[in-house]
C-alpha cells in the first residue's frame, strides 16, 4: 500500500548526507519508490531524492512532461544509484526551489544536458539522456544524494512574491 511520507526541511542532518548506494532491490526499495511518487505527486513537486522522505538512499524519482508542449504526457523515471555521466559545456541559468526548502528560491546554473546512468527499479541498467529542465531536475535530485542543496549552488536566493511566475520545484 503506498503511503505519503513526511517531506524533512532543512536543517534536517539527513539532507547533508551522502547518500548509499543501493544493493537490494526487493520489497523494502519498491514500497519506497512507490511513497516517493506519491509523496512527489502530492507536494506537489517534479522530482523527489529518498533523503528528502528521510532515507538515506541512492533513489530519485521524477516525473515531467516537455515543457514546450504540454500535450505530451509527463513521463516518470524512477532511477536507483543515479550518476550523472556526461555533463554538457553548455550551461543555463534557471530558478530552482525545493520542497526541502520551503519558502525560498534560487538562481542556479546548471548543465544544459545530462546522460544519467544507473538502476531501474527493478535493477536493470538504465541509460537517460536529458535536456533542459528534465536536465535541470535530473542534477538536483542527484545533488540531493551527495548532500547538496540548491542553495549551495545558487548565485542569488529570494523569498518568491506571490506574482512571481511559478517555478520548478523539486
Amino acid at each position: 500500500m503506498m503511503a505519503i511520507r513526511n517531506i524533512v526541511i532543512v536543517p534536517n542532518p539527513v539532507l547533508r548526507k551522502k547518500a548509499h548506494r543501493v544493493d537490494e532491490f526487493g520489497t523494502d526499495l519498491q514500497e519506497l519508490i512507490d511513497d516517493m511518487v506519491e509523496t512527489m505527486r502530492e507536494a506537489p513537486g517534479v522530482g523527489l531524492a529518498a533523503p528528502q522522505v528521510n532515507v538515506s538512499q541512492r533513489v530519485i524519482v521524477v516525473e515531467f512532461g516537455d515543457e514546450e508542449d504540454e500535450t505530451v504526457p509527463s513521463k516518470l523515471y524512477a532511477v536507483v544509484n543515479p550518476e550523472i555521466v556526461k555533463p554538457s559545456r553548455e550551461t543555463v541559468f534557471g530558478i530552482e526551489g525545493c520542497l526541502s526548502i520551503p519558502g525560498l528560491v534560487g538562481e542556479v546554473e546548471r548543465a544544459e544536458s545530462v546522460t544519467i546512468k544507473g538502476f531501474s527499479r527493478y535493477g536493470q541498467p538504465t541509460k537517460i539522456k536529458a535536456r533542459g529542465w528534465l536536465a535541470r531536475i535530473f542534477q538536483h535530485e542527484v545533488d540531493h544524494l551527495n548532500g547538496v542543496l540548491f542553495t549551495d549552488r545558487a548565485t542569488q536566493v529570494w523569498q518568491p512574491q506571490p506574482d512571481e511566475e511559478r517555478v520548478l520545484v523539486t
